[in-house]
């Protein structure tokens, strides 16, 4: 285990025995934005609110469903999965939109989160790599002493990079993560050199390869690429909480699952060009809004069309986790503690 991450997992300890109660305080954040109205107030911090995979967090407050479901609905911006998890821990979020592992990752360490609607079937996760090193990397079996960059330490691409190294014969001791965000922090590394190889999602990969700074080593944007890499169906992007805050806030949640069921039936009836009406300008800033469309369209499938948890899903994700992850590695993982279907089941 790295120190960032002994540290890391000390900070989340610290902040879990902190926890007092359930009631959360909105961070100053550049990133934040409210839907406004007198509805019940909810704060959500999402892992990166202008990335596709996380488009459900956004555009459903582009399309009123929260203010419909009588909430006020604040989403802050946090560059990475694990730093959102982090806060909710500590009771200054109320939720997180983040990717599901995270609720088996947080198991481990003893603490109770689960996700109450699925929204990516597939990771939507791309791995791009500098184009000085195209002939000498071709798979993650060339990883050996690389530079590797993640959105952070600690964050759901961290436990894919380790799991495709080690899948692939690379010890994952011997790769060198480096937390670099997305957008123009990721490419910037790259094109830098600082590190080799990256792994991120739209619309950084439409922007990555229109300015020529890197090709694709591996795709996982469509059902059967992910299965080809991570042995199966892996759900992605959730709207996680922690089961106290389920078990105390059931209208809240419920209301919060309608309006996320909504978007998802909404996001499989509408079209990339359509998506990127309803998006702010600067979402699809650095590639153009056309180039967001057609990546939209391009991965459109990643999308849960019902909310429900794919059923073959958790196990490869706890799989992946197990493989590397002294967290989860030969700890007893209940499942079926990590997430609940019943508020999608209830959604009208």
């Amino acid at each position: 285990m790295t120190v960032h991450r002994k540290k890391w997992l000390a900070a989340v300890a610290a902040l879990a025995l902190s926890v007092t109660g359930c009631a959360s305080t909105a961070s100053q954040n550049s990133g934040t934005s409210s839907s406004g109205g007198n509805g019940t107030p909810v704060t959500i911090m999402v892992g990166g609110l202008n990335k596709q995979i996380y488009l459900p967090f956004m555009l459903a407050q582009r399309l009123g469903y929260y203010q419909q479901q009588g909430l006020n609905v604040t989403l802050q911006d946090e560059g990475a999965g694990v730093d959102a998890t982090t806060n909710m821990v500590a009771g200054k979020i109320d939720g997180v939109g983040g990717f599901y592992d995270h609720t088996i990752a947080m198991q481990g360490l003893g603490q109770s989160l689960e996700s109450v609607v699925s929204m990516l079937t597939t990771p939507g996760e791309v791995e791009l790599c500098r184009n000085e090193v195209k002939d000498q990397i071709h798979s993650p079996a060339d990883w050996t002493g690389r530079n590797l960059g993640v959105t952070d330490l600690g964050s759901s691409t961290d436990f894919l990079t380790q799991y495709l190294a080690q899948k692939n014969g690379v010890n994952p001791a011997t790769i060198h993560r480096v937390g670099v965000q997305s957008g123009s922090t990721l490419i910037g590394a790259l094109q830098h050199g600082n590190v080799d190889c990256a792994m991120t999602t739209e619309p950084t990969v439409s922007t990555a390869l229109s300015q020529g700074a890197a090709y694709i080593l591996l795709d996982m944007r469509t059902a059967q690429a992910t299965a080809q890499q991570l042995g199966g169906e892996y759900p992605a992007t959730s709207l996680y909480m922690t089961t106290s805050y389920v078990d105390s806030h059931p209208d809240v949640v419920q209301k919060l699952v309608n309006a996320y069921v909504e978007t998802l039936k909404w996001i499989q009836a509408h079209n990339g060009a359509q998506v990127a009406d309803q998006m702010p300008a600067d979402y699809y800033a650095g590639p153009g809004k056309d180039a967001y469309a057609k990546a939209f369209d391009n991965e459109k499938g990643i999308y849960n069309p019902t909310g429900l948890m794919p059923p073959s899903g958790p196990p490869t994700d706890l799989a992946v986790l197990q493989a590397f992850n002294p967290d989860v590695k030969g700890k007893n993982i209940d499942l079926s503690k990590t997430y609940t279907d019943k508020f999608v089941q209830a959604a009208k």
